[in-house]
């Protein structure tokens, strides 16, 4: 069964060598010119003023929580409503009561003031 994977060794081999290749041509061919400018932080658009380490609200875990949370729910209602004439009504109520408890954690988040940024 094994031997069925000995023509992906070459292409791998090929692909490997090809990216090593361009990295290792970019890192000896590009200009190194390090500027101030180019070594600031760009990502927020402003100097760090705490440390990398700071705790992080509670509410932010929590939103994060709830974005993966109606990601899922997504993820499982697009291959359900594919589907959904083959399945049947038993489906449409067991989709109906997963759709129900989510509507309810989101309003129990909701009430709590989880979703209020100060």
């Amino acid at each position: 069964m094994l031997a069925e994977y000995w023509p992906l060794l070459p292409f791998s081999c090929v692909a490997g060598g090809l990216g090593v290749g361009l990295v290792a041509s970019g890192r000896l061919a590009g200009p190194r010119r390090p500027e101030s400018e180019k070594l600031s932080p760009y990502e927020c658009g402003f100097e760090a003023f705490e440390d990398a380490r700071m705790r992080f609200d509670v509410r932010y875990y929590l939103l994060a929580i709830l974005f993966i949370i109606f990601d899922l729910e997504i993820a499982f209602l697009f291959p359900w409503a594919v589907v959904f004439k083959q399945i049947g009504i038993v489906a449409l109520i067991e989709m109906a009561l997963f759709l129900l408890l989510l509507v309810v954690g989101f309003a129990y988040v909701w009430k709590k003031g989880a979703l209020e940024w100060e």
